[in-house]
């Protein structure tokens, strides 16, 4: 059988068709699965164990450009506007006090609050950390501390 000279090309070659390249990013993937596998601890007993320095910056942080990275920033985002809206309803159904400061009792803050959330405590707590309120005790109980002051410290 006579070859024809020209473009003829030999099958299995790169850019031959589709599969050809199709079974390289199949590799690719497969590749970077198995990559992912070993630092996963979760994946079983051929997972090798990462050990992060609590003093390196990645420590106590997802991984860069991640989906939970993303989650974390958009939660942040959330309980930030969560934070923003107390504010908001402190400085509506409360009172200034001596020092100038806008004060509400916990009954009434809750009994405005409740409609709007059920994570009146949580975000109470958040406001707190970033010094936006103060509250005497380290938790609040409705019913049991309806009289706490919670007071605004803009």
């Amino acid at each position: 059988m006579a070859e024809s000279g020209g473009n003829h090309k030999v099958p299995g070659t790169p850019g031959q068709d589709g599969t050809t390249r199709l079974r390289q990013k199949w590799q690719e993937w497969a590749d970077d699965h198995r990559d992912y596998q070993r630092c996963n601890p979760f994946s079983g007993s051929h997972a090798v164990t990462l050990r992060l320095q609590r003093e390196g910056q990645e420590y106590g942080h997802p991984k860069k450009g991640s989906k939970t990275e993303q989650r974390g920033k958009d939660a942040h985002t959330l309980v930030g506007k969560e934070v923003e809206e107390l504010l908001y309803i402190i400085r509506r159904y409360g009172e200034a006090g001596p020092d100038g400061n806008i004060c509400v009792t916990f009954g009434r803050l809750f009994d405005a609050y409740v409609t709007i959330s059920n994570k009146l405590v949580g975000i109470l707590l958040r406001a707190r950390k970033y010094g936006l309120v103060h509250f005497d005790g380290e938790m609040l109980w409705q019913g049991r501390d309806d009289r706490t002051l919670i007071i605004l410290l803009e």
